[in-house]
C-alpha cells in the first residue's frame, strides 16, 4: 500500500456501475493520477484514511448512501476534499445545491474524457494548495508554541509596533527585559521585523491584544 503523504495526491472514484468505474479509473491512471475505486459511498467512508490531498469523483444516484448524502457527511466531519459529481440524471437545482455546499464541479454523463481530466486536475491542484497552506500553518504554530507566556505577551504588543517602554509599563517589567523577550521571540518565530511578526501572527489567527490588557 502506498504511504500517505501530503505531496502524493489520490483521486477517489465512487460509482456503483463497475464497468464505468473501471474505465474511468484506467483513464485517470493513464494521465498519471493514483486512483482508488469504490463501488459505494459506504465502502469509501470505511476504506479511506482522508489524510491525503486529491479529490473525490462520485456518482450522485447510488444504492444506499447517495452522492448528496456523502457530501453532507463530509461537511459534518469537516473533511474538505474537493467533490466532483457525475450524474446521468442531473438537473439544475441539484447542481446548484451541490455547488452551494462546496462541490468542485457537477458533470453529466457521459462525460468527455478531457472534461473529466480537466476537472480532476483543477480539483487536485486546489487540494494540494490547501494541504501546503495547512502544513505551513501547522509549522508556524509549532514555532509559536516554543514561546514562553511572557514572550507571547511581548511579541503580541511588539507586532503592533508598540514601543518597548510602553510594553514595559503595561506588563510591569523593565525595558531591558522587554528587549530580551522581544529578541528571543523574534528569533524563535524566525522573523526580523515588526511587519514580519505582525503578518506571521495574524496569519495564524493569534489575538494581538492578548491577555495582558
Amino acid at each position: 500500500m502506498t504511504q500517505d503523504t501530503n505531496d502524493n495526491p489520490l483521486v477517489r472514484l465512487i460509482d456503483d456501475d463497475e464497468l464505468f468505474l473501471t474505465s474511468q479509473k484506467m483513464l485517470l491512471e493513464t494521465r498519471g493520477f493514483e486512483v482508488a475505486a469504490y463501488t459505494s459511498a459506504k465502502e469509501f467512508l470505511e476504506g479511506d484514511t482522508f489524510t491525503r490531498p486529491g479529490c473525490i469523483v462520485t456518482d450522485v444516484r447510488m444504492p444506499g448512501l447517495t452522492g448528496l448524502d456523502l457530501q453532507k457527511i463530509l461537511e459534518t466531519r469537516r473533511l474538505a476534499l474537493p467533490l466532483i459529481f457525475l450524474t446521468g440524471h442531473g438537473d439544475v437545482s441539484m447542481a446548484v445545491h451541490t455547488m452551494r455546499h462546496g462541490a468542485a464541479d457537477f458533470l453529466e454523463k457521459p462525460v468527455p474524457p478531457r472534461v473529466l481530466v480537466a476537472a480532476v486536475e483543477k480539483a487536485v491542484a486546489a487540494s494540494l494548495a490547501a494541504a501546503r497552506e495547512a502544513g505551513e500553518r501547522k509549522q508556524k504554530l509549532g514555532l509559536y508554541d516554543t514561546l514562553t507566556p511572557r514572550e507571547r505577551e511581548v511579541v503580541a504588543l511588539a507586532a503592533l509596533d508598540t514601543p518597548n517602554k510602553v510594553i514595559a509599563a503595561r506588563l510591569g517589567i523593565s525595558e531591558p527585559t522587554v528587549k530580551m523577550h522581544r529578541a528571543n521571540a523574534f528569533a524563535k518565530l524566525e522573523v526580523k521585523s515588526v511587519l514580519e511578526a505582525y503578518r506571521l501572527l495574524t496569519s495564524m489567527g493569534i489575538e494581538l491584544e492578548g491577555d495582558h490588557q
